[in-house]
């Protein structure tokens, strides 16, 4: 269980395929910001980019762990597949405050960045979200974006999914890899896990992928 708050910025330095057929994953090498590592253990769950991902080997003076990530989630999930800077967050310890809201670490969709302009000192990020996932956008409610928790602002939804706002403020920018962010740009998505358990108990269910 993750809250959305971005412990560290970390880059992916190296992408080896575990094997070489198509339904082989790969072992991302992560390397971590100086003293990171120092409470990791093997075995630790670390979110990266808002996918939670186990860690498989570990190397603290190197400031750098690695996880293996199958076929299937990196089809699912943007961001993982090639090196560059990634959202890092560990797992949440039961006396840690809940600053953002309460996230599974499971990608729910991809979605696209449409723009991203200056409005006063913060920024408005505008993505486009799969139509499946439009019903658990709500004005006000949470959303994760590449591991980030944020507050959606306004929705629209259109012929093809449903497209959402939300604000950075600089803070955000600063820590964390969305301030990098380019038009078109893919992104992960997370649905409120309130809204997850909302909609079961109501009879429906995501599609399955």
């Amino acid at each position: 269980m993750f809250t959305g708050i971005i412990t560290g910025l970390g880059h992916i330095v190296d992408v080896q395929a575990l094997g070489a057929q198509a339904s082989h994953g790969k072992r991302l090498v992560i390397e971590t910001p100086a003293g990171y590592l120092e409470d990791t253990l093997l075995g630790d769950s670390i979110a990266l980019n808002g996918a939670c991902m186990t860690v498989a080997a570990l190397d603290p003076g190197a400031r750098r762990f690695s996880v293996d990530i199958s076929a299937e989630s990196l089809d699912k999930t943007a961001g993982l597949a090639e090196p560059g800077a990634i959202n890092l967050e560990k797992a949440l310890r039961a006396h840690d405050r809940l600053g953002g809201h309460l996230v599974s670490g499971h990608v729910d969709g991809i979605g696209r960045v449409v723009s991203f302009e200056p409005v006063g000192e913060s920024w408005e990020l505008r993505i486009v979200a799969p139509p499946e996932l439009a019903r658990f956008l709500a004005y006000k409610g949470s959303i994760t974006v590449n591991g980030v928790s944020l507050t959606v602002n306004r929705i629209a939804d259109l012929q093809d999914g449903c497209e959402f706002s939300i604000n950075l403020i600089p803070h955000t920018l600063r820590n964390t890899t969305l301030g990098s962010l380019k038009l078109d740009a893919r992104v992960n998505l997370e649905i409120d896990l309130i809204a997850r358990y909302v909609e079961r108990m109501l009879g429906g269910s995501l599609p399955r992928h």
